[in-house]
């Protein structure tokens, strides 16, 4: 398979799954539900992913891509027609479940594909061009999903954005079954348990880090629909201040290349984060929709180069034939976060207000950033 249909399905799948969380958040709030009701329905798309990262790590490794990204697609597929016919909130939180569940597969699967078309710093450029793929995917989604939401109704976009995995099953059933022209470990794959990963010091260096930056992308994508919501911004309009928070990490990381030469990976993976501390310390202070639109585009260059720079480092500190099982842990770290993140988030901003609530990710931001500054001066001559 070529490298570009690997482009073509990260970007129909992610396009899918930020359409989709956007649309059920507003849904959810169309429906009624609180503030600590919709934090526990986003905590759904990551409660079981946590458990099973792992295992979707053992499952690339074993039967590859095609195999993991099909079956994928045809579950995400069918829990986003759900809602069209049932129309309620148990629906959504099925839906939620489902989806999380279905895509961390695929993610794996896409992740552990591309790391292995490359090494050294191919590996970074092709990840590099991944998260460009995914900063497109976050543009269109959320602002797909507010068109739609605002044109034809919270029922009907649940369609749209079923069409997204539709095509990119159609596409892979389409083809043949042969399999990624990638560059294998120079060693058979070996055999071990996780614990063995995660006494691997500098990969779990990498894996704090990675949950500290996903505080700092769950509080946006959980908090803007609810904030943007209450200080009366449509759906369309908070679907173009989640664009532009895409758009910003879609300019950084076109530029992550370069800045990793001059920097390397772990020093630009902190400077990045300590960017994003700042903007989440001055995001809760504005209310209108075009100084939403500025902080937004700040918040989206300080998170940008975070997740395709964890993905090389745990790619690269992973031990020989475990690259797909060490990806996998990372993605528990991540849906661990994007689990129990939205809850917390959702009964403190029920409890306080949402200033103290990106106040404490500016916090967690922050650490994370200096966690790996200090790394990048522990990795220099």
């Amino acid at each position: 398979m070529p490298f570009w249909m690997l482009m073509l399905v990260a970007l129909l799948n992610h396009s899918s799954f930020k359409a989709n969380k956007v649309l059920i958040s507003l849904f959810a709030i169309d429906l009624g539900a609180s503030p600590a009701t919709i934090g526990v329905l986003y905590a759904m798309y990551s409660l079981f992913p946590a458990l099973l990262s792992v295992s979707a790590g053992k499952v690339s490794d074993r039967f590859g891509f095609r195999v993991p990204v099909m079956a994928s697609c045809s579950g995400v597929m069918l829990s986003l027609i759900l809602p069209f016919f049932y129309p309620e909130l148990a629906a959504l939180f099925v839906t939620a479940a489902v989806a999380g569940t279905c895509n961390i597969f695929y993610v794996v699967a896409i992740q552990h594909a591309i790391g292995a078309y490359g090494e050294g710093p191919a590996r970074t450029r092709n990840y590099s061009l991944f998260a460009v793929c995914v900063g497109i995917s976050a543009l269109v989604g959320p602002v797909v999903s507010g068109f739609a939401i605002d044109t034809i109704g919270h029922r009907a976009a649940f369609l749209v954005i079923a069409a997204f995995p539709a095509v990119t099953l159609l596409m892979l059933a389409m083809r043949s079954a042969r399999p990624l022209r990638t560059r294998p470990h120079a060693e058979p794959p070996a055999r071990g348990r996780v614990w063995d990963l995660l006494r691997n010091a500098p990969l779990r260096r990498v894996l704090v880090a990675t949950a500290l930056l996903e505080t700092g992308m769950e509080l946006f994508n959980f908090l803007m629909p609810i904030y943007g919501s209450a200080i009366g911004l449509s759906a369309s309009e908070i679907g173009i201040v989640m664009g532009t928070f895409a758009l910003a990490m879609l300019v950084v990381r076109t530029l992550m290349t370069r800045l990793v030469r001059r920097s390397g990976e772990a020093g630009v993976f902190g400077a990045s984060m300590l960017v994003a501390a700042v903007a989440c310390v001055a995001f809760p202070v504005v209310s209108g929709f075009v100084p939403l639109l500025l902080m937004s585009f700040l918040l989206g260059l300080g998170l940008g180069c975070g997740a395709p720079l964890s993905m090389t480092l745990s790619y690269n500190r992973s031990p020989s034939g475990r690259a797909g099982e060490a990806i996998g842990l990372r993605q528990t770290v991540n849906k661990t976060m994007e689990t129990v993140a939205p809850a917390f988030f959702g009964f403190l901003s029920a409890a306080v207000g949402v200033a103290p609530v990106y106040w404490f990710g500016a916090l967690a931001l922050a650490c994370g950033g200096m966690l790996m500054r200090s790394d990048a001066r522990r990795g220099k001559p």
